[in-house]
C-alpha cells in the first residue's frame, strides 16, 4: 500500500516515523470522526491520540479543520506533544512529504501559532533549516515563500510568544537574499525577493535590540545586500548614524563586531540531512578513507551549481558549531582543517572563494578570549600550516586574504582588527594549537612578502608558549599537548608502506596518536604516529632503576655517567606524564641529580667563570649541556619542572640556556647558515674549529632521534657535512626553549604579575656579561635577532651595551645595523623618542656611542624620522646644554636621509626655539647631494599648504614655518638668481615682509 504521506520507492524500507503515524490513525479512525468520544485518554493514548490526528491533517485536507477542532477539544499540554510530532515530521521526513501534505504542513503550522503552541518557535526553526541557500528549484523557492508569509501574517503573535525566532528568520533570510538578489533577472524571485525584503527590513527598523542578540555575522550578512538599495540606506545608518535604530545599547557598530553569534544561527543554514552527514564524516571517517564520502556529499547537495553558495554556510558550521569531542581529536577522524581545505579547493567562482574565506576567519577579526572560543578559530590556523609542505598555494591565498581582511574590512577600526588577528595568534601558540608562529616565518616556500608582511605585523605584541606545548619550530609538520581537551590533533597523517593508516599507540588505556616532538625538527624525518621506544619494564620501574643506574654509574668515571644521565634524560622525555611519583617526581629527581653530581665535586648550572680549567668547555660535553641540549631537543614538561626547579635553588639556569644557545647561533653563522640565507641544497664542513658546538649538538641530536626510534634500522646515519636548514632550525629552536623557560619561570616559579619576559631576558643578560665579555658582541647579536620582541628599544640593554663594549666591537655593531641583520631600537617613534630623552642624563661617551648605534640602523630603517624630530624640537624638556649630543645625532641621520616630503615638511615646520639653525644646515646639506629630490618636496610640501592648511598656526595668523628654514631658502633663491617671491609665495602670507626685511639688511 502506498504511502499517503511520503513518495517511497518500491524496495525503500518503510520508515518508522510515517509508519507509526499511519499505524496510530488507522487504529483510531472511528474515534476522529463525529462525534467524538467524552472520555478520557489515558497518557499513552493521549499520545497516540496527537498522533493520529497529525496524520488525519496531512493527509485528510478536507478534514483538517474538524481534526484541529477535536485537538482543541482534548489538548491537555499546551500543544506540546502534537507539536514535537510535527517537528518530527519536518525534520525526518521533510524532503520526501507529498506536494498536498507540505501544504497541510504550513497550514497546521499557522494553527499552533494562533494558539500560542508550546514549542512552536522550534517547529518554525526546522522550517527555516529546511530552505537550501542556492537551491532555484520550484519546492524550495515555494517554501521559501510560505515561512516569510508566516512571518509577516502572524507578527504581532510571534513577537508575544518568542520575539527571538524573528533573529532567526532575519538570519535566513538576510542569508537568502544573497543569492536571490545576485539573480535580478530571474522573474520567478520577484515576489518572493520583495516579501524577503520587506521581513528583513522590519525586523531591523522595530526590532533592533533583538537583532543585537544575533552578533557581530548579523554585519557579515548585511555587507552581502549594501547593493540592494532598501539595505543601503540601513547600511548608512548603522555606519554613520546608529542613533536611528533607537537603541540605547546600540552607539557603534563594534559593538556588534566584539559580539560572537550564537551557534544556532550557524545551524539554520544547514538541513537536518546536511548536518547529520558532516558530523558523520568528521566524527567516523578516517584520514584517508575521506574521498568517496565527500564526494557523496558534493553529489548529494553540491551538484547544482548555484548550490555552491553554500560552502559559505558549511564553513560556518565546521568552525563554530562542530567542536570535536577529545576522544575524536585523538583518533585518526579527519580533521576539520583538511574538510575546510576540501571545500575551499571545491569553490569554481572566485566570489565564493573570496566569501569562504571570510567566513573562515571571521571570527579572528574580532576574537577576544574572553567571549569567543579558540575552537571556532583553531581550523584556519592547521589549515594554513598543514598546506605549506604539498600546496603552499593554500597558506600563500590564506595569509594574504587575512592581511587584505585586516587593511581593508573596516579602515577606521583597524585597531579593532589588528588587535583581534593579534590576539588569535596569541591564543593559538598559548594553547598550543602551534608550537610557535615560527612554523609558519620559517617555511622556505613561504613568499618573503609574505614572511615580512607576518614578521611586521605580529612585532607589536609578544607571543608566549604554553607550558604544554612540544618544542617545533618547524615549517611543516609538529606536535600537540594532549592534555588540551578542546583542541584538536594537528600533525600530518602519513600513510605506512603498506598503504594502510598511521598505527597509534595506547596511552593510560584509550587510543591516542603517538607525538614524538624531536622527530619532526629534521626535514629528512617524516611525522609519524609510529610507538616511542617501549621496553618491557613498567615506565615507572624503567625511570626508578635508570635512577639508580645514575648514581652508580658517576661514581665509576665521567663517561660512563654523563651516558647514563642521557639513558635518564631519555625516559624523562618520553616517559608518561601521569607517573610522577616517589624518586621520579621532578623535583626529587632534580635534587637526585644535583646530589650525585655535588658528591663528585661537579656542580649543575654553574656559572661559566668558576671553571678554573681554562682548556674544560662545560658547553660541550658536560652534564649540564647535556640537560640543556635534552631540554631544548624536546622541551618535555617534566624537563621544564627539573629546571625550574634548579632556578628556584639559585642556579643560574636562564643564563646558562641564553649563552648556549647565543654561541650556537654565532657558530651557525660563522659556518654561513645564519637565518637569512635561503640557499638550498648546500651543506656545511663539520671539521672547522669555530664550530665545536654546533657540531656536537647536531650530532647529539641525531643520536637523541635514534634512540628514541622503535626499530633500529630506521637510525639516521651521521654524515660528514651538516644540513644547512637542519642547523638553522635547531638555533631557532634552542632560541625557543629558552624563550619557553622564560614563561614558565615568571607563570610558575614566580608568581609576580609585575615581572615581564624583558625583565627577566635582562637579568640572565647581565649574568652572561659578567661570565663572558669576549662573547659579548656575539651574545648582543643573538639576542637583538631571535629574541628582538624582547629586547628591541628597551633602555636597559641599550645603556648596557654602550658601557660594555668596547669600540671595536661597537663598530662590529654598526655594521651588522646597517646591513639590517638585525634591529636595536625597533620601528616604534614613541619608543625611539623616550629612548633619546631619557639619553639626556647619560654621560657625554654614552651619548655618543648611543647616537652612533641609532644613526646606523635607522639611516636604513622604515622609521618615520620626521615623526621623531618634530617629536625632539617640540618638547619642553629641552636644553641648549643637556640635548646637545642629540641635536647633533638627530643632524647626522637628517642629513643621511634622502629628503622626503615629509621629512622636508618637518624640517620646515621646527619650531623657533632652541638650535635654531638646525633646519637650515639640514637644508645646505640636502642641496648637495639631493638637490633635485630637495626642491621636489619642498615643491610638494607647498601645495600641500596652500590646499590643506594642515599645520600649526601662529598666533598672528600665519604659518608657523621655520625662520632659518625660510631665511636660507630666500638666500639660495636670490644667490641662483631666481625670484624667491615667487617660488615661496605659498609658505606664508608673511613671506613678502620677511624678504623686503631681509633686503634691506
Amino acid at each position: 500500500m502506498a504511502s499517503k504521506l511520503i513518495q517511497t520507492s518500491p524496495y525503500e524500507a518503510k520508515n518508522q516515523t510515517e509508519l507509526s503515524l499511519r499505524q496510530a490513525f488507522e487504529f483510531l479512525e472511528p474515534r476522529l470522526r463525529p462525534p467524538f468520544p467524552l472520555t478520557i485518554p489515558n497518557p499513552q493514548e493521549y499520545l497516540q491520540l496527537n498522533q493520529a490526528i497529525l496524520y488525519g491533517v496531512l493527509v485528510e485536507p478536507h478534514f483538517a479543520k474538524t481534526h484541529i477542532k477535536h485537538l482543541h477539544a482534548i489538548v491537555r499540554d499546551g500543544y506540546s506533544s502534537f507539536v514535537n510530532f510535527i517537528i518530527k515530521v519536518v525534520k525526518e521526513l521533510y524532503i520526501k512529504l507529498i506536494d498536498t501534505v507540505k501544504i497541510q504542513l504550513i497550514w497546521v503550522t499557522k494553527e499552533m501559532i494562533d494558539v500560542s503552541a508550546i514549542g512552536v518557535n522550534d517547529l518554525l526553526v526546522f522550517l527555516l533549516r529546511q530552505i537550501i541557500a542556492g537551491d532555484f528549484s520550484d519546492d524550495n523557492l515555494w517554501l521559501c515563500f510560505e515561512v516569510v508569509s508566516i512571518f509577516l501574517a502572524k507578527w504581532d503573535c510571534l513577537l508575544e510568544i518568542e520575539p527571538m525566532i524573528l533573529t532567526s528568520a532575519l538570519y535566513t533570510y538576510l542569508r537568502l537574499l544573497s543569492d536571490h538578489c545576485r539573480l535580478f533577472d530571474n522573474k520567478r524571485l520577484d515576489a518572493i525577493r520583495q516579501l524577503e525584503i520587506k521581513f528583513c527590513v522590519r525586523v531591523l527598523k522595530e526590532q533592533f535590540h533583538l537583532c543585537l542578540r544575533i552578533g557581530r555575522d548579523l554585519i557579515r550578512l548585511l555587507q552581502d545586500l549594501v547593493h540592494v538599495p532598501e539595505f543601503r540606506a540601513l547600511w548608512k545608518d548603522l555606519v554613520f548614524n546608529p542613533n536611528e535604530f533607537r537603541t540605547p545599547e546600540f552607539s557603534d557598530i563594534s559593538q556588534l563586531y566584539c559580539k560572537r553569534t550564537s551557534s544556532r544561527y550557524f545551524l539554520l543554514r544547514i538541513t537536518p540531512e546536511m548536518e547529520a552527514q558532516l558530523r558523520f564524516l568528521l566524527t567516523h571517517v578516517k584520514l584517508g578513507n575521506q574521498k568517496r564520502h565527500q564526494a557523496w556529499f558534493a553529489k548529494k547537495f553540491l551538484c547544482v551549481p548555484e548550490r555552491e553558495t553554500l560552502i559559505t554556510d558549511i564553513v560556518r558550521f565546521i568552525c563554530c558549531c562542530h567542536h570535536p569531542p577529545n576522544e575524536i581529536i585523538q583518533s585518526e577522524v579527519i580533521p576539520r582543517w583538511a574538510v575546510l581545505g576540501w571545500l575551499l579547493k571545491s569553490c569554481t567562482k572566485n566570489f565564493i572563494e573570496a566569501k569562504v574565506k571570510l567566513a573562515l576567519f571571521y571570527d579572528w577579526l574580532f576574537f577576544d578570549e574572553k567571549i569567543d572560543n579558540i575552537m571556532n578559530i583553531e581550523p584556519a590556523m592547521l589549515l594554513m600550516v598543514h598546506s605549506m609542505s604539498r600546496y603552499i598555494d593554500v597558506t600563500h591565498t590564506l595569509l594574504e586574504f587575512l592581511f587584505l581582511l585586516v587593511d581593508n574590512y573596516d579602515v577606521e577600526r583597524k585597531d579593532l582588527l589588528v588587535k583581534g588577528v593579534s590576539s588569535s595568534f596569541n591564543i593559538l601558540v598559548q594553547r598550543g594549537v602551534i608550537p610557535s608562529l615560527d612554523v609558519v616565518i620559517s617555511c622556505d616556500a613561504l613568499s618573503p612578502f609574505l614572511k615580512e608582511r607576518l614578521g611586521n605585523f605580529l612585532s607589536g605584541f609578544k607571543v608566549e608558549i604554553s607550558k604544554e606545548l612540544h618544542p617545533l619550530h618547524l615549517p611543516h609538520q609538529f606536535a600537540t599537548p594532549l592534555s588540551l581537551q578542546t583542541l584538536s590533533c594537528i600533525e600530518t597523517l602519513k600513510p605506512s608502506q603498506n598503504g594502510q593508516q598511521p598505527t597509534c599507540t595506547m596511552v593510560g588505556g584509550s587510543a591516542k596518536k603517538s607525538f614524538d616532538a624531536s622527530s619532526l625538527i629534521s626535514d629528512g624525518l617524516d611525522a609519524s604516529c609510529s610507538p616511542l621506544v617501549v621496553t618491557a619494564e613498567n615506565p615507572f620501574d624503567a625511570l626508578e632503576n635508570a635512577v639508580q643506574r645514575f648514581g652508580e654509574a658517576v661514581k665509576k668515571s665521567t663517561t660512563i655517567g654523563l651516558k647514563a644521565l642521557k639513558e635518564l634524560l631519555l625516559l624523562v622525555n618520553v616517559e608518561d606524564q601521569t607517573v610522577t611519583r616517589g624518586s621520579t617526581f621532578p623535583d626529587v629527581l632534580s635534587s637526585k641529580i644535583a646530589e650525585v653530581y655535588e658528591s663528585s665535586g661537579y656542580k649543575l648550572f654553574a656559572p661559566l667563570e668558576s671553571h678554573d680549567n681554562q682548556d674544560y668547555d662545560d658547553e660541550i660535553e658536560s652534564p649540564t649541556s647535556v640537560v640543556i641540549r635534552y631540554f631544548m631537543y624536546a622541551q618535555h614538561e617534566r624537563m621544564q619542572e627539573m629546571l625550574l626547579f634548579w632556578s628556584r635553588n639559585g642556579s643560574p639556569v636562564g643564563a646558562r640556556l641564553l649563552l648556549y644557545a647565543s654561541r650556537l647561533a654565532y657558530e651557525a653563522e660563522m659556518a654561513g647558515c645564519t637565518l637569512d640565507e635561503t640557499v638550498a641544497g648546500k651543506s656545511i664542513n663539520r671539521s672547522d674549529s669555530s664550530m665545536l658546538l654546533l657540531a656536537f649538538h647536531a650530532d647529539e641530536y641525531h643520536t637523541f632521534l635514534n634512540n628514541r626510534r622503535e626499530d633500529s634500522h630506521e637510525n639516521i646515519q651521521l654524515c660528514s657535512k651538516m644540513d644547512k636548514k637542519l642547523i638553522s632550525k635547531l638555533v631557532v629552536g634552542a632560541f625557543a626553549a629558552y624563550r619557553c623557560f622564560l614563561v614558565h619561570l615568571r607563570n610558575i616559579s614566580l608568581k609576580d604579575s609585575d615581572i615581564s619576559l624583558t625583565k627577566l631576558l635582562f637579568s640572565d643578560f647581565l649574568l652572561c656579561c659578567g661570565w663572558e665579555s669576549k662573547r659579548l658582541k656575539n651574545l648582543v647579536c643573538s639576542v637583538f635577532s631571535h629574541l628582538s620582541d624582547l629586547s628591541a628599544g628597551d633602555e636597559n640593554f641599550i645603556r648596557l651595551l654602550v658601557n660594555k663594549l668596547d669600540n671595536n666591537a661597537l663598530i662590529d655593531m654598526h655594521f651588522q645595523l646597517g646591513l639590517k641583520r638585525f634591529s636595536m631600537f625597533g620601528e616604534g617613534t614613541e619608543t625611539i623618542s623616550n629612548l633619546i630623552k631619557n639619553s639626556f642624563t647619560w654621560d657625554c661617551l654614552e651619548q655618543h656611542k648611543f647616537w652612533g648605534l641609532i644613526r646606523s640602523e635607522l639611516a636604513v630603517s622604515n622609521v618615520q624620522v620626521e615623526k621623531v624630530v618634530l617629536d625632539f624640537f617640540s618638547s619642553s624638556e629641552l636644553d641648549a646644554n643637556a640635548s646637545s649630543t642629540a641635536v647633533g645625532g638627530l643632524l647626522t641621520l637628517c642629513t643621511c636621509r634622502a629628503p622626503t616630503p615629509e621629512l622636508v615638511g618637518a624640517v620646515m615646520l621646527l619650531p623657533n626655539n632652541a638650535f635654531q639653525d638646525f633646519a637650515a644646515t639640514v637644508l645646505s646639506t640636502w642641496v648637495v647631494s639631493y638637490r633635485s629630490m630637495l626642491f621636489d618636496s619642498l615643491a610638494e610640501f607647498a601645495e600641500k599648504l596652500g590646499k590643506t592648511g594642515e599645520v600649526v598656526m601662529s598666533s598672528s595668523g600665519g604659518i608657523m614655518i621655520n625662520h632659518s628654514a625660510i631665511l636660507w631658502l630666500l638666500d639660495y633663491f636670490n644667490a641662483q638668481g631666481m625670484d624667491s617671491a615667487d617660488i615661496l609665495s605659498n609658505f606664508s602670507v608673511h613671506l613678502h615682509a620677511k624678504k623686503q626685511s631681509s633686503s634691506c639688511d
